[in-house]
């Protein structure tokens, strides 16, 4: 589910053609793409009654910070009220795991951006207790080459000739690949205990200026 046709038209393109190549198989998975918003529950109780849903991975969320912090109320809307009314469905439809894309931001934030994603932290926390639904928490740091990230912007900047926007040279950043991450998100939510927030190992931080 996206809220943006043109992703959610590149990933059910991209899972589609990497199935291509799998074996055949009478336990091959169905693809739906799914066109709405989080913030719309009735959508959402739908789309998991309709697909019999057992497992949500909610990964929308506003997450670049200066846009966050010249757009509070949109943030806020999304990251936050956008979480709350997903959970509230997957709650209320007998999902059995809701596992949460959160991020290192949310450790005592210092943007708009990361207080957004703590209050989403502390509600699922709240009605873990009170839900049969398992909520997890899984944070992390960067992830290289992901939508937003910082490493296509230098890419461009550098095939441009420069220059290279660092903010600061002694910046430093944790960083993982797109597979590490979903491998560690998959693990997180099979081993997750409801109302954990899980924390990676995103190794040694690199300073921007390095990368």
């Amino acid at each position: 589910l996206d809220i943006s046709e043109y992703s959610l038209y590149q990933i059910e393109m991209e899972v589609i053609e990497t199935m291509a190549s799998w074996p055949k198989s009478k336990h091959r998975p169905e693809v739906h793409g799914v066109l709405g918003s989080v913030l719309d529950r009735n959508l959402i109780n739908e789309v998991i009654k309709t697909y019999a849903i057992k497992t949500i991975y909610h990964a929308a969320a506003y997450k670049h910070v200066p846009m966050v912090e010249h757009n509070p109320a949109e943030g806020i809307k999304n990251n936050v009220l956008g979480t709350l009314r997903t959970a509230q469905a997957a709650a209320e439809c007998g999902v059995s795991d809701f596992v949460l894309i959160s991020t290192d931001k949310a450790v005592r934030p210092t943007n708009i951006m990361g207080a957004t994603k703590l209050i989403a932290e502390e509600y699922l926390f709240a009605v873990a207790s009170r839900s049969k639904t398992r909520f997890i928490t899984v944070r992390f740091g960067n992830v290289l080459n992901s939508a937003g990230s910082v490493v296509p912007t230098f890419r461009r900047q550098i095939e441009q000739g420069g220059p290279v926007t660092v903010t600061d040279p002694e910046m430093e950043r944790y960083f993982m690949t797109i597979p590490e991450a979903v491998q560690l998100v998959l693990q997180s939510g099979a081993i997750g205990a409801g109302g954990d927030v899980l924390i990676l190992d995103m190794g040694e931080p690199v300073r921007i200026v390095d990368l």
